[in-house]
């Protein structure tokens, strides 16, 4: 009788259908790949419309963007591999069509019908038959075989704490809309990532003295060489000719620096580490601004005093605003940090996807490659729906955390040293592994 029981919550655990949590650029395409894998879904969104970070003044009070934001990936490497972005959009999206992009995929796949808006998810909490239950700001509490979180990881600000009191105005930008609100002040941005430098270039036009401050600088790489959009090149050298990423990587910077010559001439320090060990910052202003005085790059900052900011190389400057673009804390309000959160900053996640302690709760697009990563969910969501739908198996537990322990091991060794890069996959390898995974019907290690 035992047995008989056990086989029938199988059996109803099986039958329940799986919850996608954000209907952005990640949670449209795994909405895509589960109906055309068959397999029966729910998708809740916060907000009102599809788009996540991309949607400029989402009502769901989560994007990030800027009125001047353009993407960095250029149109050709952007797109899901079966909707190609019709070539009368230019080279850089802008938030406007990126959205604009996405509707029309979503229309041209019926996703739209499949999203439940205006819904937020308030718990995710696993049962003990192996199924998981969700709240919903409705009242509704719904139970799922698995849950696949879509929720971005760029809409929680990261906060900088200095020594001292700003009495200016001082926001994250996350915040950040419009360059309006700081004409003809004395405007410092903290960071120099490539928020960091669009926001400056953006301000700096109608400030009246523009600062970027920086703790380990960047390598600043312009958005074409020429002519060319940078990633074109990467691609070149790296798909067309097989080079290792590493290699690539150097090669594209040894080719820019003929362009934009030696960063330090604009007042911007050489990073102490290697371009492959990072990710670049691109911008086809910065040098020029800088060149210009419209910009004036300075060190991490020492001491806040007032209206006065003093840097690590003893300068001091009067301040009205600070920007801080100091980044994004990876947080899931729904889950109990007992089930599953971020450990100093790392996912220990199988595939980048899936927690070995956790089965059934997946994260969506919780990665940052070097190179465009809509495409990459894309692959990411095949590869749910194909685990999902029984047509891809998952290996021991013991395999999983062996992956996941190499994974960490390489990072470690390639990247500075950066909460950021816990997430990071190299673009080319990890798709390989997961198209791998869906042909053998087996992921590997």
């Amino acid at each position: 009788m035992e047995t008989l029981n056990k086989s029938a919550h199988s059996a109803d655990v099986a039958n329940l259908p799986v919850c996608i949590i954000g209907a952005g650029s990640s949670g449209v395409t795994a909405a895509k790949a589960l109906k055309e894998a068959g397999v029966k879904f729910d998708c809740f969104e916060i907000g009102s419309n599809i788009g996540g970070m991309w949607r400029y003044e989402n009502d769901n009070g989560m994007s990030s963007a800027y009125r001047s934001l353009h993407i960095d990936t250029s149109r050709v490497n952007l797109g899901y591999s079966d909707f190609p972005i019709p070539e009368h959009y230019p080279d850089f999206l802008s938030h406007f069509e990126v959205i604009d992009y996405l509707e029309s995929y979503a229309a041209r796949f019926g996703v739209r019908p499949h999203i439940t808006f205006n819904t937020k998810v308030e718990s995710v909490t696993p049962n003990h038959d192996a199924s998981w239950s969700v709240q919903l700001s409705t009242g509704e509490v719904k139970r799922y075989r698995a849950v696949i979180v879509a929720n971005g990881h760029l809409w929680d600000p990261r906060t900088a704490a200095f020594p001292g009191e700003f009495d200016g105005d001082s926001v994250h930008s996350h915040h950040y809309r419009t360059a309006d609100p700081y004409k003809g002040k004395n405007v410092l941005i903290v960071g120099i990532g490539n928020s960091a430098v669009d926001i400056a270039v953006d301000v700096c036009k109608g400030a009246n003295k523009t600062f970027l401050s920086t703790r380990r600088s960047a390598w600043v790489m312009p958005k074409y060489i020429m002519g060319l959009p940078i990633d074109r090149w990467l691609g070149f050298f790296s798909r067309r000719l097989k080079l290792p990423t590493t290699w690539s990587r150097t090669i594209v910077q040894r080719i820019a620096y003929m362009v934009t010559g030696d960063q330090r001439r604009f007042g911007i320090p050489r990073p102490q580490h290697a371009i492959w060990r990072e990710h670049t910052t691109l911008s086809q202003e910065l040098l020029p601004y800088c060149g210009h005085g419209w910009i004036s790059i300075k060190p991490n900052i020492k001491q806040l005093e007032g209206m006065f900011v003093t840097f690590e190389d003893g300068s001091r400057e009067e301040i009205d605003a600070i920007i801080y673009a100091t980044g994004y804390k990876t947080t899931f309000p729904f889950l109990d940090p007992e089930v599953f959160s971020l450990r100093d900053g790392e996912a220990s996640l199988y595939r980048r996807m899936l927690s070995p302690d956790r089965p059934g709760l997946y994260m969506l697009g919780l990665i940052q490659p070097v190179g465009p990563t809509i495409p990459l969910v894309e692959v990411q969501a095949k590869w749910l729906a194909s685990v999902l739908a029984n047509d891809t198996a998952l290996p021991s537990r013991e395999k999983m955390e062996a992956e996941v322990r190499a994974h960490r091991e390489e990072i470690t060794r390639r990247y500075v040293g950066s909460a950021r890069y816990t997430l990071e996959v190299d673009g080319r390898k990890y798709r390989k592994q997961l198209f791998g995974d869906i042909s053998r019907g087996l992921a590997g290690v």
